[in-house]
């Protein structure tokens, strides 16, 4: 008797990681205030019920989706950051450190959920500032703390209220970057392709390292 080779069937995706498919679609789409428990639970396919069990609130759905997608980007920054090498002087390299700050962060557009997630990261930006700091201050706190100091042992003549104004501009430059709008495709007629990660990240790095040595 010939035997038929079994087919793997698709592993069904349990109620809690349909319901963080679907918010993070639509959280993506509409941003958090623009999205109701009851969207998620119609395009989730779960009853309120279950939704309510498992989480309890929009924002501790929000909450999750971090911990899942943004919480490995923060390990990793940090664990880069602890690499970074030093000279004598105990002085890292001003793109070592930017690098390894901003190199997780684009190496998540490559994962199944990495577009969705940095719309949904954009748009936080125009969120409540309640809702912006509960999550965003607990997931990025710490690494973006380590990646200042670095960034000070980089440049030790620079002025702590100009570091601090130097990395929210990378911020801003990194969280745009990555939504990719396509205004520079528009504005090139294409010559340039801001969905290319790699070369994106090497741009980036560039810019913001002239910007933190200005005088």
């Amino acid at each position: 008797m010939v035997k038929t080779a079994r087919v793997r069937q698709p592993k069904t995706l349990s109620t809690p990681e349909r319901i963080l498919q679907a918010a993070e679609k639509l959280f993506s789409e509409r941003g958090v205030d623009g999205v109701s428990l009851r969207e998620i639970t119609s395009s989730s396919g779960v009853n309120s019920a279950s939704l309510h069990y498992h989480f309890g609130s929009k924002i501790a759905v929000l909450e999750k989706i971090f911990e899942l997608r943004a919480q490995p980007i923060a390990d990793n920054r940090m664990a880069l950051l602890s690499q970074v090498k030093l000279n004598r002087q105990g002085i890292p390299e001003l793109e070592d450190v930017l690098r390894a700050f901003l190199q997780p962060a684009f190496e998540s557009l490559n994962t199944k959920q990495g577009a969705a997630f940095t719309l949904l990261r954009a748009r936080l930006s125009f969120e409540r500032e309640e809702i912006r700091r509960r999550v965003l201050d607990k997931t990025f706190n710490d690494s973006s703390r380590l990646a200042l100091d670095a960034l000070t042992k980089a440049l030790p003549g620079l002025a702590p209220a100009e570091l601090h104004w130097r990395f929210h501009f990378l911020l801003g430059s990194m969280v745009y970057t990555m939504a990719m709008p396509g205004r520079i495709e528009s504005l090139t007629e294409k010559a340039v392709d801001s969905s290319d990660g790699p070369t994106a990240l090497e741009q980036l790095i560039r810019f913001a390292a002239a910007g933190f040595r200005a005088p």
